[in-house]
């Protein structure tokens, strides 16, 4: 082994150790030309690595699974822990310039995965991750010889796909959608170190060494990020104050009719979204006390239960906490044709993490857009998305926060932490409008439940549901 060989290994394991002391979580991204020796060289770099603080993926093949969730879904959930790495054999960008060089998504569709995309890579490095991405370069002519020597020995021919094969022969075509892409997300928060990938051990040293360095600059000087500007139409919301809770009441009588026949109604309407694999999220934010529980049993109810998953949401776990704020919530978005209710959402971030100071100002003023972006891509990807805010008065949370105290059955259902939060409702008002007001967008808008009587807000919660599954019907 030759001396260079010898110290860039070496540093680079001691790099774990840095960013472990740092908590940094690093993802390499390895791309390039099929034959171009990604998986060789992605050997070389981690085999005297401490395999306990790293994952590789080989994102050659995407599964059934994976198909039937959002494109970012299988790369977002392999986010590493802080301290930790990530390597990609292949990534995101082979996976949607084969989609678009093959037609199986449209120049729109592929556009609009590339912005996605640069929104993603940007979202991890303003959450704290070291994004370094490389692409190993081949010419056509060197690509075939390669090709070819794998398909003359029968322990090598295994290697080579029709995929491989495909794109020798249109190399020229596939040429112009790489560039393309490498420069539409080659930015300044992640940019693209490109290597000619001709002599085996330069590819080894050069990946190496721009990962040390990449980590000492990381280190030396921590990336700034910077609050970005909202760039979707808003749908205009009024303040809580202003929504009327007064006349909102049902008779038990009412209540029964029309809640049998919208369960009814939306239990049709579930068998049909199964049929047409249209993936549904339905997000539950609202005051302590204000009846989401409820709301979501009589929504649940109407289900069936093959189809949907209700996610209670709490404090993160330490596994959570030490990840991008929506990791968690990648985890837990359905597949096509199912349903996911969530009581409590993402939308924490701006709210209880805002307030306790459980993250800085610049990440919950970045989150607006975060969020804004998380959801687009939910719905580009063909998912109805639906907010609920439950809505009720200072009042009647006091109300209800004696009575849960005084009966021994549903004491469980209050805390003093809930308590404390009441003491904080002006903070929460004004922090609640604000995130009403930056994250009601045209494709995923806010409704509001008034919740003083819980019976109507169940009915009003139902009939939103069904009217927009048949919108999108």
């Amino acid at each position: 082994m030759s001396q260079e060989k010898e110290i860039y290994r070496s540093e680079l394991a001691e790099r774990q150790q840095v960013i472990k002391n740092e908590g940094l979580p690093v993802i390499v991204m390895l791309e390039g030309w099929s034959a171009a020796g990604k998986g060789s060289a992605l050997g070389s770099i981690i085999k005297f690595m401490d395999p306990r603080f790293f994952r590789v993926y080989n994102m050659d093949a995407v599964t059934e699974e994976e198909m039937r969730r959002p494109f970012l879904y299988r790369h977002a959930v392999k986010m590493p822990m802080k301290g930790q790495f990530s390597f990609f054999d292949g990534s995101v960008m082979d996976e949607v310039t084969y989609q678009y060089l093959t037609d199986e998504i449209s120049k729109e569709e592929y556009d609009a995965k590339v912005e996605s995309i640069v929104h993603y890579e940007r979202q991890l490095r303003d959450n704290g991750y070291l994004v370094v991405k490389f692409f190993l370069d081949v010419s056509e002519k060197d690509q075939k010889k390669r090709i070819e020597k794998l398909l003359d020995s029968k322990n090598t021919k295994w290697r080579v796909t029709k995929k491989d094969l495909w794109q020798n022969k249109n190399y020229k075509k596939c040429k112009k959608v790489f560039d393309d892409y490498i420069k539409r997300t080659d930015t300044k928060e992640c940019p693209w170190h490109r290597i000619k990938a001709d002599d085996k051990d330069q590819v080894e040293s050069i990946i190496a060494n721009t990962i040390i360095a990449e980590i000492d600059a990381a280190v030396k000087k921590p990336h700034k990020a910077e609050i970005q500007s909202n760039p979707y139409e808003l749908v205009k919301m009024p303040k809580l104050s202003k929504i009327k809770l007064e006349g909102k009441e049902l008779t038990r009588e009412e209540y029964q009719k029309k809640l049998k026949k919208l369960q009814k109604e939306l239990s049709a309407l579930h068998n049909k979204i199964y049929r047409k694999k249209i993936p549904v999220i339905i997000a539950y934010e609202g005051w302590d006390a204000a009846g989401k529980g409820g709301n979501i049993k009589r929504v649940a109810s109407a289900l069936d239960p093959r189809g949907y998953e209700v996610f209670p949401i709490a404090s993160p776990t330490p596994e959570e906490k030490n990840r991008h704020f929506l990791w968690r919530f990648y985890n837990r978005l359905p597949k096509t044709g199912h349903i996911a209710i969530f009581d409590r959402t993402w939308y924490g971030r701006v709210m209880v993490e805002r307030l306790e100071g459980f993250c800085s100002e610049n990440d919950w003023k970045r989150a607006y857009n975060e969020i804004n972006e998380f959801e687009k891509d939910l719905t580009d990807w063909g998912a109805i998305v639906i907010k609920f805010w439950v809505q009720i008065d200072k009042d009647t949370q006091l109300e209800r926060f004696t009575l849960r105290q005084n009966t021994p059955e549903k004491q469980w259902k209050i805390t003093d932490e809930d308590w404390r939060n009441r003491e904080k409702w002006d903070l929460y008002e004004k922090a609640i409008d604000e995130m009403i007001a930056k994250t009601s967008t045209e494709f995923a808008p806010w409704f509001v439940l008034e919740s003083n009587d819980k019976k109507y807000a169940r009915i009003k919660a139902l009939e939103i549901i069904i009217d927009e599954i048949k919108k999108r019907l």
